[in-house]
């Protein structure tokens, strides 16, 4: 494409409000955006939109293209979505593509890239420019224990860019954008998957995603018991949630929507507490964005020391109890 112009987030909803990974997204948008000098838009898609374009200009966008379609009811049916994606990147001539690292984005980018002959960087941490306007991308390589600082060299350049990598803008509702609102007309015979059914897994209280707190056991536990007692207890007292590594996901102990990681969730809170976690560089790549790491081990040289900003050594079953008891003591 010649002449290109301009960031476009593939932006995501959830219910009638931006998605959060949508607002993490326009951050890491407007940093790339206003070093090129050019402007910053986001895509949203559904068959109809009330204030969430708005509420995208707030957050940093600077247009809104409202894409609306009857085939866009479903965000889960990504035939539609790609279809509107491609017309329009091609249509605007736009220069970079950001997509966040959720089942849309991992399925819909890819296909997306391939399409236009793109370039696409994938499980980003980090996106800049270099002075040739190129998207410059650092990505976590061999299991997360070493980065790699990539260049797209496509045409546009794309990114799926991992959650919980920036802390979205302040909202500003004075802020004033763009919305240009495009009906693409959708023709059905481009729907090529036909949901037949569909099982919702509902999660209950704080979600891994949102907590402040994270308590998370690994394989050190011995046994899924301590997940709901001890781990909960602190959990429940703290005000947050509760996590694992994946081995304790494989073994069978918790479900997958604990595991914390590289092939599970990323997390940042403000107090990531590990207990019975060596701290591999898989789980590690899952909650570094951590602001505090407090690791409990019994382990000397577990490499979660490395990385943890407290860390006890010794047994679990002697240390968290007497910490549990503190805390409520503390709390009350």
């Amino acid at each position: 494409m010649a002449d290109q112009q301009g960031v476009l987030v593939a932006g995501e909803l959830s219910g009638d409000q931006l998605s959060s990974s949508s607002s993490e997204l326009l951050a890491h948008g407007r940093k790339l955006a206003d070093a090129l000098g050019e402007p910053l838009s986001i895509a949203l898609l559904s068959d109809s939109l009330g204030a969430q374009p708005q509420e995208a200009i707030a957050y940093g966008a600077d247009k809104v293209y409202a894409i609306t379609d009857p085939l866009l009811s479903d965000s889960s049916q990504h035939d539609a979505t790609l279809a509107a994606l491609a017309n329009l990147v091609t249509e605007n001539s736009l220069r970079i593509v950001l997509f966040g690292k959720t089942p849309s984005g991992l399925t819909v980018g890819p296909r997306l890239a391939f399409r236009l002959d793109a370039g696409l960087a994938q499980d980003c941490l980090e996106v800049n420019v270099d002075d040739q306007k190129r998207l410059v991308a650092d990505r976590p390589v061999f299991g997360g224990s070493c980065m790699a600082t990539v260049v797209c060299e496509g045409s546009p350049s794309m990114a799926i860019i991992r959650l919980k990598t920036a802390e979205p803008l302040d909202r500003d509702d004075s802020r004033q954008g763009e919305i240009s609102e495009i009906q693409p007309g959708l023709d059905a015979s481009l729907m090529k998957v036909k949901i037949l059914d569909r099982v919702e897994d509902k999660a209950e209280g704080l979600q891994l995603e949102d907590a402040e707190i994270i308590v998370s056991g690994g394989r050190g536990l011995g046994g899924p018991e301590p997940f709901q007692n001890e781990l909960k207890d602190l959990a429940d007292i703290l005000g947050g949630a509760v996590g694992s590594s994946r081995a304790a996901v494989d073994i069978g102990w918790v479900p997958y929507s604990y595991q914390v990681g590289l092939t599970g969730k990323s997390v940042a809170p403000n107090i990531y507490i590990a207990v019975g976690i060596s701290g591999a560089s898989q789980h590690m790549a899952g909650c570094s964005g951590s602001k505090a790491i407090v690791a409990i081990n019994k382990d000397e040289n577990a490499n979660i020391f490395k990385d943890a900003s407290y860390g006890v050594v010794g047994d679990w079953e002697k240390v968290l109890p007497a910490f549990i008891e503190t805390v409520r003591e503390l709390k009350q």
